[in-house]
């Protein structure tokens, strides 16, 4: 499991990329189900100019999209940062059967480091995790990110 995880996660690392040369937020995100990739997305809120374009969301609504339907169960996620919570209520809300991500994120992660949306009693639906697959991949990518945008702001002091 340790190199297929590896694998999808490097897939979500190199959609973390994109949005970064696009001046994103570098984070990405690979939807699996049955070994075939069935979504993908990258944080998109500033080109869309929609504070609900994240990873997840994108691959989310691209994997029910191909399967046609909601519920994404039997589906793995595969992202590079900790879900904040909007985007671990759409995991619980498509059904998703476990959860891969790559970085904690402190600040706003929903999964383990503010909340533990993924394993609340009082939902309906619960699902396992597995963290710090390529973390340091993507916690680098995320430092050069917004030490880029420091630097920029700073009129590149």
């Amino acid at each position: 499991m340790i190199d297929l995880d590896r694998l999808y996660m490097d897939m979500a690392l190199h959609l973390a990329e994109e949005a970064a040369r696009d001046d994103e937020v570098p984070i990405g995100a690979v939807v699996v189900k049955d070994g075939r990739v069935i979504g993908k997305g990258r944080n998109r809120t500033i080109t869309l100019n929609d504070p609900t374009a994240h990873a997840e969301m994108e691959a989310i609504t691209a994997a029910a999209n191909t399967i046609g339907q909601r519920y994404l169960n039997g589906a793995t996620l595969y992202v590079t940062l900790e879900p904040c919570p909007m985007c671990a209520g759409a995991l619980w809300l498509a059904r998703i059967e476990r959860l891969v991500y790559a970085a904690r994120d402190p600040k706003a992660g929903a999964v383990e480091s503010l909340y533990r949306m993924h394993d609340d009693p009082r939902l309906n639906h619960r699902y396992p995790v597995t963290a710090g697959i390529l973390e340091e991949q993507s916690a680098e990518l995320l430092r050069e990110f917004f030490a880029k945008k420091r630097k920029d702001k700073d009129g590149g002091r």
